[in-house]
Parts: C-alpha cells; sequence; structure tokens
C-alpha cells in the first residue's frame, strides 16, 4: 500500500455559516489540492468533510497520516469516541445523539478502505501545510459572498 500524506482544515464564518474546507494530499513529490464550500454549514461539518473529501480522492487503499487541527475529528477517532458512538447506534456517553452522523458514517465506511492515523496539529502556528489548508477553505468562503 501506498504511504500518503493529507492536510486538512474546515473553516467557518459565522457558525453556523458559510463554510470551506481544504485537503492537500501528498505522496513522495507529488501533491493535490482539492476545496469547496457550503453555504450553510458548521466548522465541525467542515473539518469533517475535508477528511471525508481527500480520503475519497484516494484511488486505491493506502496508509494515510491525515494531519489537522480539529480536536473533534482526532480525538474523536484516535480516543475511541467514533467506535464508542457506532456501539451505542449513534449516541454519545450522555445517550444524546451524535452531531453530524450523516459525515462520520462516511468517515467510517472510508476508513475500511484505508489504513488511517490522525495526527493533531496547531491550528494557525507554524505550519506551513496545515497553513495553506486554512487558507483555501477561507478563500472558498470568499467565493461563496461573492457568488450570492
Amino acid at each position: 500500500m501506498k504511504d500518503v500524506i493529507i492536510y486538512t482544515d474546515g473553516a467557518c464564518s459565522g457558525n453556523p455559516g458559510a463554510g470551506g474546507w481544504c485537503a492537500i494530499l501528498m505522496h513522495g513529490e507529488a501533491q493535490k489540492q482539492l476545496s469547496g464550500s457550503e453555504r450553510e454549514t458548521t466548522n465541525n461539518r467542515m473539518e469533517l468533510l475535508a477528511v471525508i473529501r481527500g480520503l475519497e480522492a484516494l484511488k486505491y487503499p493506502c496508509n494515510v497520516a491525515v494531519y489537522s487541527d480539529s480536536a473533534y475529528v482526532c480525538n474523536a477517532v484516535e480516543n475511541g469516541w467514533l467506535n464508542a458512538w457506532i456501539d451505542n447506534g449513534w449516541r454519545t456517553a450522555d445517550k444524546k445523539a451524535v452531531k453530524n452522523v450523516d459525515l462520520w458514517q462516511m468517515l467510517t465506511t472510508l476508513m475500511k478502505k484505508h489504513k488511517v492515523c490522525f495526527v493533531k496539529v496547531k491550528g494557525h502556528a507554524d505550519n506551513e501545510y496545515n497553513n495553506a489548508c486554512d487558507k483555501a477553505a477561507r478563500a472558498e468562503i470568499d467565493k461563496l459572498r461573492k457568488n450570492k
């Protein structure tokens, strides 16, 4: 299996509000940047969608390291919350419905195809690729506003 690195970020202007996402995929020297937007969404949905779109772009099963500044996404997977939600019928530990279940289900399906680990990075710091993702996600929001 190929080793792939994916940097992701999501942004929202208002929460909920206009949102954008970006994923930068890297394999060896090759890089590909993907981005998109939604008119009425939340920051957490954009963070999740960035990861999903990045994984969907992979043509074959891969070993993937996802770098994200989203504690919501990284902790849910790496701390076992996602598996607990699945085991509890998409309910949290306090029996509330899991938010963004549609996206979590999509991510779960993609994670069965690829071997994925998540690495939490500090947002808005000195990580070149995280900063590039943030800039692209915010540019998607700006494009939405211009095309009203």
